[in-house]
């Protein structure tokens, strides 16, 4: 109800986000890339919200929405590292089970991409010093997280999932931190 008092590409926008959360929750068993459509998932609501607002989706909504896909993946391979051994007995896929034993090699270049995207993204939004502080923060945060699960064991591959709330905390106050110097 809420969605037809919008624009029609919001409309129309929104039936895929109702097809991604629709099938997500059964790419376990059909791919080993849940992860990424995890993203996807999530990710949808950042050119949704554009569209509804705007009425257009612009680079910058495009951007965001792989920097989402990107660290959703990253962070949900640690969570699947945890779960690994469970999943492959029980016969769910994951990008953790994918990796194998390069797990923390591509994870790590997610999260440089992603660091990357976001540095972009801050470049187009001529976002101020306090933005790359965090994303240099941010940085060396997955660099911990990478420190914490090079043994690969479950407790700290989900240790290093659950760091990624201070990723996001981190860059949402150097983002606070622009607005309330620059705005």
């Amino acid at each position: 109800i809420m969605v037809v008092q919008l624009n029609e590409l919001t409309i129309w926008m929104s039936i895929i986000g109702i097809l991604l959360a629709a099938i997500y929750p059964f790419m376990k068993r059909y791919t080993y890339l849940p992860q990424v459509f995890l993203g996807v998932a999530f990710g949808w609501a950042i050119p949704m919200a554009f569209a509804a607002q705007t009425n257009a989706v612009p680079t910058i909504a495009w951007l965001l929405f792989l920097a989402n896909i990107l660290w959703t993946t990253a962070y949900d391979t640690f969570y699947a590292m945890a779960d690994r051994e469970d999943d492959m007995f029980a016969g769910i896929k994951s990008t953790a089970i994918l990796f194998g034993d390069d797990d923390l090699i591509i994870i790590g270049i997610l999260q440089v991409v992603f660091l990357i995207v976001m540095l972009l993204i801050g470049s187009q939004l001529e976002m101020s010093f306090s933005y790359y502080i965090a994303v240099v923060i941010a940085g060396l945060l997955s660099f911990y997280q990478q420190k914490i699960a090079e043994d690969r064991e479950p407790a700290q591959c989900l240790h290093s999932f659950l760091n990624n709330n201070w990723v996001g905390a981190t860059l949402f106050l150097g983002i606070v931190f622009h607005y309330a110097w620059v705005g």
